[in-house]
């Protein structure tokens, strides 16, 4: 068996579901359905906050950066999905391949970065209320999502690098519906202990630094939540935080189980199910966890649709 990755003419076969084809058409359908949900919600997002003044404010800038990431994220991976689910075509090129898992893992490291991002904003607004439009002014909520995508993007170019640097032969069958990182490392042909060694590094460096980030600024802003005496004053600061710290668990929570376990550990039939969570049902529950409660994005879109109705 010779190296595989050497060979650019040749491409994958993604199995994806194929092992389940009793499940294939159950899974497009909800699939299709949960990707539909997904453009809608987030986009929804994106141009309520740009219509309505109320939405002008640094959490709803690094909402919108989270929502268009959500559909970038989404999009690189469940078309492929899609496609493969309805048998038509289960093949992708090396290039392609190579290219799906930059972007896939460059918007996934921006995700770690963004999310740590929008935990310092809701710790400046519970913990220095009075300073917060001193703190987070324009300039620095922009430099801020410029870092975010540029740490995803570094953070790809050394991950897919290193990942394209190893030699990979055998079958040209890849068990999952994309190019996953874990799956791709099982096909390295020789010791490759070296380079996952730094990859390892380069994964706890964007998912367990800023997950210990967004905990400690978690640990300031519960302290000063218990420290205000009205029951009015803390719904209102638990209602501010916790839809936030509920993406952040499942999106972390996924991502350590994927990546940062040993490759010889993973399972690629459980990895398959797991990143459906993260790559479907995480973005599509983003729009729904930061709005369903929120009066100012209910109002916004009650505001767009009576303006809708006038002009009709």
């Amino acid at each position: 068996m010779g190296s595989f990755n050497t060979s650019f003419g040749e491409g994958f076969i993604l199995v994806g579901f194929s092992d389940w084809p009793q499940l294939e058409l159950i899974l497009f359908i909800y699939i299709l359905i949960f990707y539909s949900l997904t453009l809608f919600g987030n986009t929804t997002i994106i141009i309520l906050s740009q219509l309505d003044p109320r939405l002008h404010t640094p959490m709803y800038f690094f909402l919108c950066h989270l929502s268009f990431l959500d559909l970038c994220y989404t999009t690189s991976t469940v078309p492929q999905l899609l496609i493969n689910l309805s048998g038509l075509d289960r093949t992708i090129s090396y290039g392609g391949c190579v290219a799906q898992l930059f972007i896939y893992l460059s918007l996934g490291g921006t995700e770690c970065v963004l999310l740590v991002v929008m935990a310092f904003d809701r710790y400046a607004a519970v913990c220095r209320p009075l300073h917060y439009t001193t703190i987070m002014h324009p300039l620095l909520c922009q430099s801020l999502a410029i870092a975010a995508w540029v740490g995803g993007l570094v953070n790809s170019l050394i991950q897919t690098n290193l990942m394209m640097a190893m030699p990979l032969c055998g079958l040209h069958y890849l068990n999952h519906f994309f190019c996953e990182m874990p799956v791709l490392q099982k096909l390295a042909c020789e010791d490759t202990g070296g380079t996952e060694a730094k990859m390892f590094v380069a994964r706890v460096i964007i998912i367990v630094v800023p997950a210990a980030l967004i905990l400690v600024s978690y640990a300031h802003i519960a302290q000063a939540v218990l420290r205000i005496k009205s029951m009015a004053g803390r719904r209102k600061a638990f209602g501010t935080c916790g839809s936030h710290l509920l993406v952040v668990c499942l999106f972390y929570g996924s991502a350590m189980y994927t990546y940062l376990q040993p490759t010889g550990s993973y399972s690629e039939s459980e990895g398959k199910f797991v990143a459906l969570f993260y790559t479907i049902i995480i973005p599509m529950l983003n729009p729904l966890i930061y709005t369903l409660r929120n009066k100012d994005v209910k109002g916004a879109l009650w505001k767009v649709l009576g303006r809708g109705r006038d002009l009709g």
